[in-house]
């Protein structure tokens, strides 16, 4: 009965946030609201998911880990049949996990990622746990992490240290509370160090490249920005208070802007800016209009303050508008467009219904633009240009502009 009482008395505090204008329209303080045309949060807060109900909580309420509604909703996590599947998905990390396969799905940090996301975290499962020990046990003399498959350069499965390995692998480690091994800090280290070496002055900008393993990397030039492994390290680094961050930071997420403002001209490492970019494929595990905003949120330097500069500003307030105009209806929903196989008997798994989890994960990203909003509001997305060989006229969801 408490954690009932909990509840409606959630959803009465975000109701009560809301009043109408004289026309009959949405009228609140809060500006990413207002350009959804709707807020969803009482929505949420009433789902039977509860991964959404508990971003909902902890993103969009900010309410603690120690909030009873917040700890009911974490509970519900775990003891949701869904969540026990991604856990039992895991896979053997000393097995073949393919390391040209770093988007994939069945990749393991993809999917601790992706249980970190619904409000997982160490302790609640042993293959959890037992997982992230066995790949604390491979890493390299450099400090890189290892991931072990095969490779276009190796028929045979081979221990490899691609960055999109360790950068993966290094981010679910801090965020399962890993942070304090001391083999998780030399990879904290190395990555710093790439970003300090001279490769790291990419022609793009200060960022992080692909650094061969063996022979390998990726298809572009040797020369250019990994952006995947940018995002990556960008979110890796946002977890630790601001005074603990290395240098640069804010230098390399501007080259990942810098990327959106020339997308006609370049395409680094076939990272493209058009429809596929801007449609969010679901659960996000790769380089795409939502994983970049998730990222680059983190860094409110970017958009205001002393160091922010116009065109960061532009930019972002038209990734803002682009990811509300190409994913979000106009009730304020989220109806996946694009999803991995795999995932049909989730909510964000299906391209017929407004699925509550991938709302609350796009709601959660906006809402750290708050101070942006009205500027997205303005931007005309049909204006802007796509990426090279694109329209850049999007196919919003039914109902939306």
């Amino acid at each position: 009965m408490g954690v009932e009482a909990d509840a409606r008395s959630d959803r009465a505090e975000v109701s009560g946030r809301l009043t109408a204008g004289a026309g009959g329209e949405l009228v609140t303080d809060e500006a990413w609201v207002a350009l959804l045309g709707a807020d969803r949060r009482a929505w949420l807060l009433a789902s039977d998911e509860p991964a959404a109900r508990w971003v909902a909580l902890t993103e969009l309420l900010d309410r603690p880990a120690d909030d009873p509604s917040v700890a009911a909703a974490r509970s519900a996590v775990l003891a949701d049949p869904g969540t026990g599947d991604l856990i039992g998905r895991l896979p053997d990390w000393e097995a073949d996990n393919h390391l040209s396969g770093h988007e994939s799905p069945a990749f393991a940090p993809n999917l601790l990622g992706l249980l970190a996301d619904m409000g997982v975290r160490s302790g609640d499962d042993p293959r959890i746990d037992r997982l992230l020990d066995i790949m604390l046990e491979h890493q390299g003399e450099e400090g890189r992490f290892w991931s072990f498959g095969s490779s276009r350069m190796s028929r045979e499965p081979v221990w490899g240290a691609l960055l999109c390995d360790t950068h993966a692998i290094t981010e679910v480690l801090v965020r399962y509370g890993r942070a304090g091994d001391p083999r998780t800090r030399r990879a904290l280290d190395r990555m710093v160090a790439d970003m300090a070496a001279d490769r790291a002055a990419t022609r793009q900008g200060p960022a992080w490249p692909c650094v061969p393993w063996q022979g390998f990397r990726g298809p572009g030039r040797k020369d250019e920005a990994c952006l995947q492994v940018t995002i990556e390290a960008l979110r890796t680094f946002a977890r630790p208070p601001e005074a603990d961050r290395p240098p640069g930071l804010l230098d390399a997420a501007r080259t990942g802007l810098r990327a959106w403002r020339v997308r006609g001209e370049e395409r680094p490492y076939m990272f493209g800016h058009g429809v596929a970019f801007k449609t969010v494929k679901w659960p996000p595990f790769w380089y795409g209009i939502l994983t970049v905003l998730d990222a680059l949120g983190r860094y409110p330097a970017l958009w205001r303050g002393p160091d922010a500069r116009p065109e960061d500003r532009d930019a972002l307030a038209e990734l803002v508008a682009c990811l509300v105009a190409y994913n979000v209806a106009a009730d304020g929903t989220v109806t996946p467009r694009s999803c991995y196989r795999g995932f049909e008997a989730y909510s964000f798994g299906q391209k017929k219904l407004p699925s509550p989890y991938a709302t609350a994960r796009v709601l959660a990203v906006l809402c750290r633009f708050d101070d942006l909003a009205a500027e997205a509001r303005d931007v005309d997305v049909l204006a802007l240009s796509s990426s090279k060989g694109g329209t850049g006229r999007p196919q919003p969801p039914k109902g939306r502009r």
